[in-house]
Formats: structure tokens, C-alpha cells, sequence
């Protein structure tokens, strides 16, 4: 096995592959941020929300192992939802998920465009 703060190999000469961008993060402690078409989509939908006057400020939060965008009613309360980029879970639950502001996670996926989603209005059926 490999240590992966050095790369040394175990007794028996095999070695293990990771992918580079998590040995340098690892190395260099690198933050984990949102690219720019992330967060086109992601503004996107919260100028949606904000004409709605449903939210009203925001925060982004780089951290090393995620990255985090809040959303506010109010900017002096705690966030109404946090949409969260981690990459260590991209190959098994997916690297984007929304969070609400009990900690319940509301949607979890691969595509950010999906996730997003669960901000989209439905339409309800009303009957007189």
C-alpha cells in the first residue's frame, strides 16, 4: 500500500493510483472552490429567488475540503440553505447536495443543474 504523504510503496512493490488533483490538494492544502459555471448556475437561481423576494444575501464559504454557498432571508440569521460542493464524495453520492437549515439534506447528485432543481416552483392544482 501506498503512504500517500510520502509515496512509499509496501513490501510488496505494488502501488497505489490516486488521481492527481487529490494528491495536490492533499500536498498543497489547496481549497475547493466553485468554477465558473457552477456558480453561473447557482446565481442563476438565486437571482430567480431573489426577484421572488424569498432570499435576500448570500455567502461563499472555500474551504479545503468543500466549498459552501449560503443563502439568507435576513443577513444577521442563519443560512436557509447551504449548496455544498464535495468533491470526496463525487464517485458515491455525488459531489453537490442542498442543505437546509436544520442540517437535513434536501437533494444530493452528480449534476449541480439537477440538485438545483429542488428550488424550481411546482405547480399545485387548485380547486374551487
Amino acid at each position: 500500500m501506498v503512504d500517500r504523504a510520502n509515496g512509499a510503496e509496501d513490501g510488496d512493490g505494488s502501488a497505489v493510483l490516486i488521481p492527481l488533483s487529490e494528491a495536490r490538494r492533499d500536498r498543497m492544502d489547496i481549497p475547493v472552490t466553485f468554477n465558473r459555471r457552477e456558480l453561473d448556475q447557482i446565481l442563476r437561481t438565486y437571482g430567480r429567488m431573489v426577484a421572488a423576494n424569498e432570499w435576500r444575501d448570500y455567502a461563499i464559504d472555500h474551504l479545503s475540503d468543500r466549498a459552501v454557498f449560503s443563502v439568507f432571508r435576513r443577513t444577521s440569521e442563519v443560512p436557509l440553505y447551504q449548496i455544498v460542493k464535495n468533491p470526496k464524495l463525487a464517485r458515491k453520492q455525488g459531489a453537490y447536495s442542498i442543505v437546509a437549515a436544520t442540517g437535513l439534506v434536501l437533494k444530493r447528485g452528480h449534476e449541480l443543474a439537477r440538485v438545483l432543481g429542488v428550488f424550481d416552483k411546482k405547480l399545485k392544482l387548485v380547486e374551487a
